[in-house]
């Protein structure tokens, strides 16, 4: 079970999965030239959820049709320290 977690600290926002850092998969679709946003739908949060499913599922055209729901559903809402464990993705895509 992988671990994904995100902050903000001095230099912005930032994400890791199982500690190391998160990549933004701009080589599938960049939305947000600033990285990874949460707390509202928007660009930052689309990059995020791209991501996110994008190392979950490691299908990035499955991934890319799921970011829109997967931000607005499950990264408009994560708080400004979060955590989510892959079962929790998997859960909110099935």
């Amino acid at each position: 079970m992988k671990v994904y977690e995100g902050g903000r600290g001095l230099a912005g926002a930032q994400v890791t999965v199982d500690g190391a850092p998160l990549d933004p998969r701009f080589d599938v679709k960049r939305f947000s030239p600033m990285g990874f946003e949460w707390t509202y739908e928007g660009d930052g949060p689309r990059q995020l959820a791209l991501a996110l499913l994008c190392d979950h599922l490691g299908d990035p055209q499955r991934a890319l049709a799921l970011t829109e729901d997967f931000m607005r559903r499950v990264v408009a809402d994560l708080d400004n320290a979060w955590l989510l464990t892959s079962e929790e993705i998997e859960a909110a895509i099935a």
